[in-house]
């Protein structure tokens, strides 16, 4: 640890990393609860792996990866969330095609680009220590337009995550309140893609806010305790992986993994200390 303290105060790129991280751990305080909530994890997975096929359409035209991730993310997103509320009864099997299709593509395009097959893996697995000052200006603009989305329409969201019937009653567009919210999540996996990769982003995702979920009582505290729990995760993780030279994106989604372990245990004795009788 202190090795990694020293290192700190003197590398750039992990200075850099340490930033991307804190940037990430925003968009998964902000998202990770409301995926929670709607039971979106599949959704946010196939998004997650469909984003290989805008990576490697980028690749393939020599244009900027992120923004193909960006585009694919986005176009997922909608064609996901009209199948949810027009075709429910093949939501899964479309959605698993969906992300089927979308990782076939990109893996074409990719190994038909020269040289592409290096940079598929820093996606699939994500480098937090490749990340430039550039893609720290891109988090942080994602992370400020998904924060003003979430505060602005946060009631909504969750009026449609509580009942949408009686969400529709008051006037809320849930059609479209339910596709922003998709749009949203294909933001935050884009987010994630360098911190840990399109295999992990889940997990980043959906870790913190079910280890917080244990024991917020609100929204807001969730957010709140999600986003500082994924800070401390991707900060440890990061410090973990330094001196023996592990892949820092695992490494963070063990220590997150650990960390929802811990408050499972710790919700789990507390329950039986306040109702001993309980099973």
């Amino acid at each position: 640890m202190t090795g990694f303290l020293d290192a700190l105060a003197d590398q750039a790129f992990l200075q850099r990393a340490l930033l991307a991280g804190m940037l990430a751990s925003l968009g998964c305080g902000l998202i990770g609860p409301w995926v929670l909530i709607r039971r979106m994890s599949h959704l946010a997975g196939g998004i997650a792996h469909a984003v290989l096929g805008g990576l490697g359409i980028a690749f393939f035209l020599g244009g900027s990866p992120l923004v193909g991730a960006i585009a694919a993310a986005v176009v997922v997103a909608l064609l996901i969330g009209l199948i949810h509320l027009y075709w429910e009864t093949q939501e899964d099997l479309l959605t698993g095609a969906l992300w089927s299709v979308g990782m076939a593509v990109g893996l074409l395009f990719i190994y038909d680009t020269p040289g592409a097959t290096t940079d598929l893996m820093s996606y699939l697995f994500g480098n937090i220590l490749l990340v430039s000052a550039r893609d720290l200006w891109f988090m942080l603009l994602i992370d400020m337009l998904v924060l003003g989305i979430v505060v602005l329409l946060h009631r909504h969201f969750l009026a449609i995550s509580l009942d949408e019937a009686f969400a529709r009653s008051r006037g809320i567009p849930v059609a479209a309140t339910y596709l922003i919210l998709l749009i949203l999540v294909a933001l935050s996996v884009v987010l994630l893609i360098r911190v840990a990769g399109l295999i992990l982003v889940m997990a980043l995702i959906t870790l913190p806010a079910a280890a917080c979920s244990l024991f917020a009582r609100s929204i807001a505290a969730l957010t709140i305790g999600a986003t500082t729990l994924a800070i401390s995760c991707t900060t440890a993780g990061l410090a973990l992986s330094y001196a023996p030279d592990w892949p820092a994106g695992p490494t963070i989604i063990l220590v997150c993994a650990f960390a929802y372990g811990a408050t499972l245990i710790l919700a789990t004795l507390r329950r039986r200390i306040r109702h001993p009788l309980a099973r």
